[in-house]
């Protein structure tokens, strides 16, 4: 794995982060799109205002990103798809649980990559629903600190 580096992400890389995001959606030809390109970005933007998103850096360029809300719910973790399996969505994960007990989240069933995933990395599916802007099926993940 060649090295990224986490920090915090700045008002004006929402654009950036949307990237990303865009990135896999186009990637995801299952995953129906609800918003706009426009939506999505501000959205992105509200949510770095409020200190919610810590980007992967590598090389100058953002290459992924993780929302994570002050309850401990992540948003979102999307890495582009040409980065996917180098351990940045890990690194990712393993930032927003520090100093944390406890953190959730809801992935598509859909998504067995994903959910192979947060499983490999100590979550446990907790529910089922399809609360979702895209109205599919998703489950809840939890991970707890082990005490």
């Amino acid at each position: 794995m060649r090295a990224c580096r986490i920090t915090a992400a700045r008002g004006w890389e929402a654009r950036h982060v949307a990237r990303v995001l865009w990135a896999c959606l186009e990637d995801a030809a299952w995953l129906p799109r609800v918003r706009s390109a426009r939506e999505e970005r501000l959205l992105i933007a509200g949510m770095i205002r409020r200190g919610e998103v810590r980007v992967a850096r590598r090389a100058g360029q953002i290459v992924g990103f993780l929302a994570l809300d002050g309850a401990g719910e992540v948003l979102g973790l999307y890495v582009r798809p040409e980065d996917q399996g180098q351990g940045i969505a890990r690194a990712l994960l393993r930032d927003a649980k520090l100093g944390r007990g406890r953190i959730a989240l809801w992935a598509h069933a859909a998504n067995t990559p994903a959910r192979r995933f947060y499983h490999a990395e100590g979550f446990r599916p907790t529910a089922f629903g399809a609360g979702n802007d895209e109205r599919l099926t998703e489950i809840r993940y939890e991970w707890e600190r082990a005490a």
